[in-house]
């Protein structure tokens, strides 16, 4: 016993040695209890608050040795580490965050979080009397009833944060708003742990509305200066894939000094941290080393401590009467009650679906963050003296969290549908609403004609975009059995890696000059994958972010003269397997190299030429539904060309179709409505963008396929790109193109155009329509 007590209670350095021990068990135990709750669906954050509870006062604590060991005197330490952890997460938070999402739905998140808020608060005022009586605390009732109102309302945002990532749907509306709704949740908590610490410090109204305002000229001055600091650290080195240690250890350290000035001042660094992390500046290698090394430290041993220490700090013991059971569990049904009561009401005012109404209400009742540093502040100050409430409270917290989890995993398995890929065709979707797209690259060749594509993609200057740029790289086969998945991150937080190669550089480079012209963030993801296996990847990363359209590069690229040369067949067997198996649209890009990408960005004054060719069919709609974006930009002058037979009559927009009995024969089942949605869908787009002198429409009359080859040989050199659906059964317009198709995967059209007969000087995009499979295995 007396060696025990000298190990916790001797030299200074001894309780260090014996947290650092701690926390190897904590590690352990969470990384434990994840691996025998995954299988469960349980997330990790349940898992690792489970180690702590476990390990803690509840249970093998009870043990002497334990107890002497685990609640030593590095409790001081404990909380230190606590608060250098809060700083580091919120603002990994900030950095991960939708930004532009949260601007766009500031309302909708907002009237979410103070409806919940405010019941919550109401009834954390009704419950103060009771709770205050049955614990015998002594000291200020308000104190009491402000610290009740945070533990009711808070939503901790680090857990739904993590949460909606496990669970893998952080990029839908419904994860999106529940994050940005749970961080203004943590503002009003942070408002009112705030005025519970003000007896931390003995100043009086006019100094801390001087503190007030330096709390702020802090935040602001640490946001302008990493905004300088970062620009200038992406100007050095720029053959540097990454920074370096010691550059993010001066960027952390700035902000280390911002939140610890600002803690010292009686301030909860919370906020403050979000919003130094939201306002960072995202484009270059500064933001992109940030976003990669501090995410993989924080999920792999920063968030285990923290979610573990907090359920290290719960003793359930304590709950040894009906008096303290029935405390805890009221505590609990209020937090409950108001939430739910609150965010249902706010979502039936907002009119969203009571499914996903339900959802955002088990996730806005997720504790465990400034619930338990109120606590930890009253006791301290001394605003209550009850350790009865300050224990029962901590219970409450920690057995709160450990109950929704598993419930909400159970509704998100439940609600597969509602969460669930569900992918709306161009040919359905409003040019004005957001667009997620994946382009794909294996080399930095066509990045610049890419790039200006997504450019374009956004169309008007006020449609929010969510651009996602892959680098596929090969992984060689007789590699891949000794390549792990942490080898792989090696490889990203590595400057002299083997894979990528200068590729990287050049394609940071270009996406960081894109970002700096215009102001729109491209994320930027590497995969490293055999051939065989690639396709998986892009398809299953698509389907994570809810991408509306995947864009490939063609396996042929332009030489100097002017001729396509085939590059690694490796590539076009992948772009063939994504158009099989992706569950969203798929478009190829044909880039001739002659239409720079640079030209396409909104700062650039040249002018430049589109044609949407149209022929009918779900292939060409869905081309004409992705034109519709491309035509709102304005620096694209869009002309849609319909090509008809020359029996119909001319003006007429091919609405009477008068049939021959060559097109007889080539008739399927869904013939006829597929010439009405095509009728349909051009008139709409007709009456909306031609009318209104947005778009040109030329109609082209033709007998045959070889009439069409010379209509297109016609116009080859007076467009910058081509837009044409894949298209799938034959078409009378385009039977006898061509002898042989080189290239199915593009069909008659594209692969014409793309052919090395064809003197073309524009990129060609050749768009094929997501068709769900009655069986769900194939699309095509």
């Amino acid at each position: 016993m007396d060696d025990g007590d000298c190990f916790g209670r001797g030299e200074l350095f001894n309780p260090i040695l014996a947290m650092g021990t701690q926390v190897s068990c904590l590690l352990v135990m969470s990384h434990f209890f994840q691996l025998l709750l995954k299988p469960l669906g349980q997330p990790g954050p349940v898992a690792q608050i489970l180690a702590g509870f476990v390990l803690g006062p509840s249970c093998l604590s009870h043990i002497e040795t334990v107890k002497t060991f685990f609640l030593s005197n590095s409790a001081d330490y404990y909380e230190t580490m606590a608060l250098y952890a809060r700083i580091i997460i919120m603002f990994l938070i900030g950095l991960e965050t939708d930004f532009p999402y949260l601007r766009r739905n500031l309302r909708v998140a907002g009237i979410i979080a103070c409806a919940s808020s405010f019941i919550c608060s109401l009834f954390a005022i009704a419950l103060t009397s009771f709770i205050y009586e049955e614990t015998g605390a002594h000291g200020s009732g308000v104190m009491m009833a402000l610290t009740l109102a945070v533990i009711l309302s808070n939503t901790a945002s680090p857990f739904v944060a993590r949460l909606v990532h496990d669970f893998r749907f952080a990029s839908t509306d419904i994860g999106r708003l529940a994050i940005s709704s749970a961080l203004i949740g943590d503002a009003y908590a942070v408002f009112l742990l705030i005025i519970i610490s003000r007896n931390k410090h003995e100043y009086d109204f006019p100094n801390w509305v001087m503190l007030g305002i330096l709390y702020f000229i802090i935040v602001i001055a640490v946001i302008i200066i990493n905004r300088h600091v970062a620009n200038w650290l992406n100007r050095r080195n720029r053959n540097q894939k990454y920074l370096k240690n010691t550059e993010i250890f001066v960027l952390l350290a700035i902000l280390f000094v911002a939140a610890t000035s600002l803690e010292t001042m009686g301030f909860s660094s919370i906020i403050a941290c979000f919003l130094i992390g939201a306002l960072f500046p995202r484009g270059g290698k500064t933001g992109r080393t940030l976003l990669i090394k501090l995410s993989y430290s924080v999920q792999n041993f920063v968030l285990p401590i923290y979610f573990g220490y907090t359920g290290f700090k719960a003793d359930v013991t304590l709950i040894n009467s009906f008096r303290n059971f029935a405390i805890v569990a009221i505590v609990i049904l209020l937090s409950i009650g108001g939430k739910v009561t609150g965010t249902l009401a706010a979502c039936l005012h907002l009119k969203i679906p009571l499914n996903e109404g339900v959802l955002l209400a088990f996730l806005m009742n997720l504790k465990g963050h400034v619930d338990l540093l109120a606590l930890t502040i009253g006791v301290e100050n001394k605003v209550m003296s009850s350790q009865i409430f300050y224990s029962l409270m901590m219970a409450a917290v920690v057995i709160n969290s450990l109950i929704w989890g598993p419930l909400i995993a159970f509704m998100v398995r439940r609600e597969s549908d509602m969460l669930g890929y569900k992918h709306v065709a161009f040919e359905f979707q409003s040019p004005e609403s957001e667009l997620k797209l994946l382009a794909c690259v294996h080399g930095p060749r066509p990045v610049a004609t890419m790039i200006g594509l997504i450019a374009t993609c956004k169309g008007s200057e006020n449609v929010a975009i969510t651009p996602y740029l892959m680098h596929l790289i090969e992984l060689p086969e007789k590699t891949k059995t000794n390549l792990l998945y942490h080898q792989k991150e090696e490889d990203e937080l590595s400057d002299d890696d083997n894979y990528g190669g200068n590729d990287v550089v050049e394609i940071n480079e270009a996406v960081d000059i894109f970002t700096a012209e215009t102001g729109v963030i491209i994320h930027q993801v590497k995969v490293v994958s055999p051939f065989a296996s690639m396709y998986a990847d892009v398809c299953e990363f698509a389907e994570d972010i809810r991408a509306s359209i995947i864009i490939l590069p063609f396996h042929k690229h332009q030489r100097i003269d002017g001729k396509l040369e085939s590059g690694k067949e490796g590539i076009r067997t992948t772009n063939q397997k994504i158009l099989r198996y992706a569950k969203c649209s798929v478009a190829i890009l044909v880039d001739r190299g002659l239409t720079a990408g640079t030209s396409y960005t909104s700062g650039s004054g040249s002018l430049q030429h589109v044609a949407m060719l149209f022929f009918g069919g779900p292939d060409d709609r869905e081309a004409l539904g992705l034109s519709k974006r491309l035509g709102m930009h304005h620096h694209i002058n869009l002309t849609v060309i319909r090509f008809l037979h020359k029996s119909v009559e001319r003006g007429s927009m091919g609405i009477n179709i008068a049939q021959k009995e060559e097109d007889v024969l080539m008739a399927i089942s869904n013939h006829e409505s597929d010439k009405d949605a095509d009728n349909t869908t051009l008139s709409d787009f007709f009456n909306r963008f031609v009318t209104s002198g947005q778009v040109g429409y030329v109609e082209k009359h033709v007998e045959n396929g070889e009439e069409t080859a010379s209509a297109l040989r016609d116009i080859a050199d007076m467009y910058s790109m081509f837009i044409v659906g894949k298209g799938g059964r034959g078409h009378s317009l385009t039977n006898g193109m061509s002898e042989w198709e080189e290239c199915p995967e593009l069909g008659k059209v594209g692969d014409f155009l793309a052919s090395s007969d064809f003197d073309l000087s524009g990129s060609v995009l050749v768009v094929q329509q997501h068709i769900p499979s009655k069986n769900g295995d194939e699309d095509q």
